[in-house]
C-alpha cells in the first residue's frame, strides 16, 4: 500500500529540492507553489526560494514555471538573489530565463545583479547602460577577499584564532601577561600537544601582520576565550574563533574590553535583510571561509598563511587560570 504524501511541503528539506519527482508530485497533489515551506518559525516560505539554494534546475524550471511571480520576495530577498548568493550558476540562469530580473533593487541596496559583480563571476549579467556597479571601495573589498581566501586555502579545521586590529605581538603578550616560550620547550608541544593538555592548553603563538595581530592554538580554542579576547581588544577590536569539526565554527567578537557578540558563525553566509550593506558583503565573500572572514572582519592584511599555520613570531605561555 503506497503511502499518501505528506501535506504541503512538510518533510522536504535540504537535497530533496533536487527532486524532481518529488516536487511535481507534491505539487499535483495540491502543495501551493507560492508558499508553504517551513521557515522562521512559520509557513510562509517560499518553494522557489529553497530549489534556488538546494535545487536542480529542473526542480526551478518547475515552479518558476508555477508561482505568481518569479521575483516574489521572502526574507527580503528574491529566488534569484538566492541563487547568486549561493554561487548556484545553473539555477540564477534558469530563474533568469523564467523571467527574474538581476537588477531589482533589495538588501541595501545588493540587487542579484550588483551582489554578482562582487563575487567569483563578475560577468554573470549585462550590466545595464548607466548603472554604477560596484564602488570603488566595494571593488576593493571584493579583490582583497578573494586574495586573503586564495592565501589562506587548505587551513587545518581544528584550531583557535584571535585578529586584534592595531596591535603588535609586543602588546598583546604584555596585554596577557605572557611569558615567551623558547624553541626547545616547543618542540615536544608541536611534535604532541596533547600529552599533556592541561599545559599546553596554556601556551598561544602571536605574529605581527599588516594592521594588527594574529593570536593562534593550533590545538585548541584559548584564543577564542573573553580571556584572551578580552584585554587584546581594549581600544581596539578583536574577532575570534575555534574552528571545530564536531561543532563548527565558533565566534566571538570583542570591543574596547567588552563582548559585543558572542556564539557568532563566521564565514556561515547568514545575510538578512537587517544586515548594512558592508555586512552583507562580508557575508557573501566569506562564505565558509571563517578564518579569512575573521581576519578580514578585523581589518588584517595576511601578506601569507604564516601567522595562521607557523611558525608564529613568538611562541607565549599565558598566566595560570581555570579553563
Amino acid at each position: 500500500m503506497t503511502e499518501p504524501l505528506p501535506a504541503g511541503w512538510s518533510g522536504i528539506d535540504g537535497h530533496g529540492w533536487a527532486d524532481l519527482a518529488a516536487i511535481r508530485a507534491r505539487l499535483e497533489a495540491g502543495a501551493d507553489p507560492n508558499s508553504g515551506v517551513y521557515a522562521f518559525g512559520g509557513y510562509e516560505g517560499r518553494p522557489l526560494h529553497f530549489a534556488a539554494e538546494w535545487g536542480t534546475p529542473e526542480t526551478v524550471a518547475e515552479l518558476a514555471r508555477r508561482v505568481d511571480d518569479v521575483d516574489a520576495e521572502f526574507d527580503d530577498r528574491t529566488a534569484l538573489w538566492t541563487a547568486v548568493f549561493a554561487h548556484r550558476l545553473d539555477n540564477v540562469r534558469t530563474l533568469v530565463a523564467a523571467g527574474a530580473d538581476p537588477w531589482r533593487p533589495m538588501m541595501a541596496g545588493w540587487s542579484p545583479g550588483r551582489l554578482a559583480l562582487a563575487g567569483p563571476t563578475p560577468d554573470l549579467f549585462l550590466v545595464p547602460a548607466g548603472h554604477p556597479g560596484l564602488t570603488p571601495d566595494e571593488a576593493a573589498t571584493a579583490a582583497e577577499a578573494h586574495r586573503l581566501i586564495a592565501t589562506l586555502a587548505d587551513i587545518d579545521d581544528y584550531m583557535g584564532v584571535a585578529c586584534v586590529a592595531d596591535l603588535t605581538t609586543t602588546e598583546a603578550a604584555r596585554r596577557l601577561e605572557a611569558r615567551p616560550v623558547d624553541d626547545t620547550t616547543m618542540e615536544p608541544v608541536l611534535e604532541d600537544p596533547w600529552a599533556d593538555p592541561d599545559a599546553h592548553l596554556g601556551i598561544v603563538g602571536i605574529t605581527d601582520v599588516p594592521g594588527g595581530c594574529v593570536v593562534t592554538q593550533p590545538w585548541g580554542y584559548i584564543p577564542s576565550t573573553p580571556e584572551v579576547t578580552l584585554p587584546l581588544s581594549e581600544g581596539t577590536v578583536c574577532y575570534s574563533l575555534f574552528a571545530n569539526p564536531k561543532s563548527g565554527d565558533q565566534g566571538l567578537v570583542s570591543r574596547d574590553g567588552v563582548i559585543e557578540d558572542s556564539d557568532t558563525l563566521p564565514g556561515g553566509g547568514d545575510a538578512g535583510g537587517h544586515l548594512t550593506a558592508d555586512e552583507i558583503l562580508a557575508e557573501y565573500l566569506y562564505q565558509g571561509e571563517a578564518v579569512a572572514y575573521v581576519c578580514a572582519k578585523a581589518g588584517l592584511r595576511l601578506p601569507d598563511a604564516r601567522a595562521i599555520i607557523g611558525p608564529p613570531d613568538l611562541w607565549v605561555r599565558l598566566p595560570e587560570r581555570d579553563r
